[in-house]
């Protein structure tokens, strides 16, 4: 298992488009990955699930990915994390 902290940047006006881009990013892979935010371990290709998070600037999250190419989903959904804007 790979895990990675990573703090959000997303501006404060920012629409859902971000979340629906990472449970795109995070379908792509075949591992399970899940986001961790405020005690919750939500399934990353899940739109419902992510929205429920209500993540936004400056939070900490925690990627968590499980599989073959684990290492991957958790490098490039933690670029876009730390990088929207």
């Amino acid at each position: 298992m790979i895990s990675k902290e990573v703090v959000v940047n997303l501006p404060a006006d920012a629409s859902a488009r971000p979340v629906a881009v990472l449970v795109q990013l995070a379908s792509k892979y075949e591992s399970k990955v899940y986001i961790i935010a405020k005690d919750k371990k939500i399934n990353a290709k899940s739109i419902m699930g992510m929205m429920s998070l209500g993540f936004g600037q400056g939070d900490n999250l925690t990627i968590q990915a499980e599989g073959q190419d684990a290492e991957s989903a958790v490098t490039e959904i933690a670029n876009y994390i730390e990088s929207i804007a």
